[in-house]
């Protein structure tokens, strides 16, 4: 496998070893249902500004968010309710567990890495 940017190529793994490549962006959003390589792990980079426009839950696995570049907060909601909030620097990594419903908050400049079990991943809109 050559060079590439983890913004433009994301990576798959398999757990039993395997790493694919897959270009990412648009294309890969709008084709992931229909990807069978995706049942894993999924290794990408995003960058953005704002709020995240949805929550998110990956209930087989948990998610690491490596903040790279930027500042914002990442938002836990507990299956029991519970709220949490925890502020992101470059260089904070955060684990989201498994079954946490969490979105990112006031995002600038935002670049992190993204590492997530995605098996049965579920989106809900922010209210």
């Amino acid at each position: 496998m050559a060079d590439f940017d983890l913004q433009t190529t994301y990576l798959s793994l398999d757990g039993a070893g395997a790493v694919k490549a897959h270009p990412g962006g648009d294309a890969f959003w709008n084709s992931v249902a229909a990807n069978a390589d995706i049942g894993g792990t999924l290794i990408t980079v995003m960058d953005g500004e704002g709020d995240w426009p949805h929550w998110e839950m990956h209930p087989e696995g948990g998610e690491v968010l490596v903040r790279l570049e930027g500042s914002g907060r990442v938002m836990f909601e507990h299956p029991d309710g519970r709220i949490e909030t925890h502020a992101m620097a470059p260089g904070v990594t955060l684990v989201v567990p498994a079954g946490v419903w969490h979105r990112g908050l006031d995002q600038r400049g935002l670049k992190m890495m993204f590492i997530t079990y995605g098996a049965g991943t579920t989106h809900r809109p922010a209210a």
